[in-house]
Order: C-alpha cells, then sequence, then structure tokens
C-alpha cells in the first residue's frame, strides 16, 4: 500500500488517510473482499499515530466501503461511487486553492473558463 500524506495539508490527518484510501479504492487498486493492512501497519509506514488511522478506517466504514470483521481484520466491501471520489478531489482542488489565496467563487469562475 502506497499512501502519502501531505504535511502541509490544513485538513486533519483522519481526512488525509481516508481520502487516500477512498481513492485507492476507487481507482481500484483495492477490490471488494480485498482485506486492508492492519492500522498500526498503515500508521508505522505514514509515521502517525494508529488511533489517527482507526478513525479514518470508521469513517470509511460508516460509509459503506469497509467492514471490520473481528479476527479477520478490516475488508473493502465495496467500491467508491464516482460522486464520492468527485467530493474528494473537489475539496482538495479547492484547499489547494485556499493555499494560493482562491476561494470558492474564484474556483468556480476557473472552471467556467475550461473547455
Amino acid at each position: 500500500m502506497l499512501l502519502t500524506l501531505d504535511l502541509n495539508d490544513v485538513r486533519p490527518l483522519h481526512e488525509q488517510v481516508a481520502g487516500a484510501l477512498r481513492r485507492a479504492i476507487g481507482e481500484g487498486s483495492y477490490q471488494p473482499g480485498d482485506r486492508l493492512p492492519p492500522a498500526r501497519e498503515i500508521a508505522g509506514a505514514l509515521g502517525i499515530n494508529p488511533n489517527t488511522v482507526l478513525r479514518a478506517l470508521r469513517g470509511l466504514r460508516d460509509e459503506g466501503l469497509l467492514e471490520f470483521r473481528r479476527g479477520r481484520g478490516v475488508s473493502v466491501t465495496g467500491r467508491a461511487d464516482g460522486r464520492a471520489l468527485l467530493v474528494q478531489r473537489a475539496r482538495e482542488l479547492l484547499d489547494e486553492a485556499r493555499r494560493y489565496g482562491y476561494g470558492r467563487d474564484d474556483l468556480f469562475r476557473i472552471l467556467e473558463e475550461l473547455p
């Protein structure tokens, strides 16, 4: 699993982890039925607290993307729908725009200018 976090990102770490996992599921890196590595392993690879990873995993479970099974770990139950992926990417784009001093309305104008 190759997940990365942006330490300059203003979003909480658990949201970044959830977004990275959501993208990996939506893009097919993880298929329904696949097991994820343990939260401690993910946390160790990212250099963050395991509770942060667990918070992200619980959020994805609540979205219906993951299933927790005692003794079997966490597995993928479904694919992220297109809208969920677009919402995630739109949030990331808006966060990036804000870092450069642009607001939501500025971003709308930029999008409207695209062919």
